[in-house]
């Protein structure tokens, strides 16, 4: 007797936790339509970032990346967004790679503002030798992304698709120790 009057409590709080939960917002989901009107992409940059870099033997592996800040156009704070990047090659139809981020999260971006540079970088990418390896390249392959939005629970929106520029945000090391300065002799 004492198991199906505990169990009947538990079956009545749960109820009423998810029915006040409901009522106060916080398990609705939103429309794909409410969530694109709600945010702006902007600051958007594609380029090429360094995913490996060993000096020797030489082998530096650099792979697409997309940064950009989130823009509030709603009257409400603006919590719990997360982006997927999907990167591929054009002609290819397989994908390069992707990369899923929890974008914002603690700290809400308040309306009308930009939230912090969000940075989603590809986990595969291409492997050379150095820097110039991919810079004189004749065979580089032009890449896009297509970034998506969720939040709450929603689908999954389409926000925009980007090229990837040949932009490399990668500097290669001076070598170690640093060349000697032949001396000149006086004439």
């Amino acid at each position: 007797m004492k198991r199906w009057t505990l169990l009947i409590i538990v079956i009545i709080v749960s109820i009423l936790i998810f029915f006040i939960l409901q009522r106060a917002g916080l398990m609705k989901t939103i429309s794909p339509e409410e969530l694109e009107a709600s945010i702006e992409i902007t600051n958007v940059e594609t380029k090429w970032v360094k995913k490996i870099y060993i000096p020797w033997p030489q082998k530096l592996t650099l792979v697409p990346a997309i940064s950009f800040r989130v823009k509030n156009l709603t009257d409400k704070p603006l919590r719990y967004i997360n982006f997927n990047a999907v990167f591929r090659f054009k002609d290819d139809y397989e994908n390069l790679g992707d990369n899923f981020l929890s974008a914002i999260r603690g700290e809400p971006v308040m309306p009308g503002e930009l939230s912090k540079v969000i940075l989603l970088k590809c986990n595969y990418g291409v492997e050379g030798k150095s820097l110039n390896s991919f810079k004189n390249n004749p065979q580089w392959k032009m890449a896009f992304v297509r970034l998506f939005v969720q939040s709450k629970g929603s689908q999954h929106v389409l926000m925009g698709e980007w090229d990837i520029s040949k932009k490399i945000d990668f500097k290669e090391p001076e070598p170690f120790p640093p060349p000697k300065k032949k001396k000149e002799l006086p004439l």
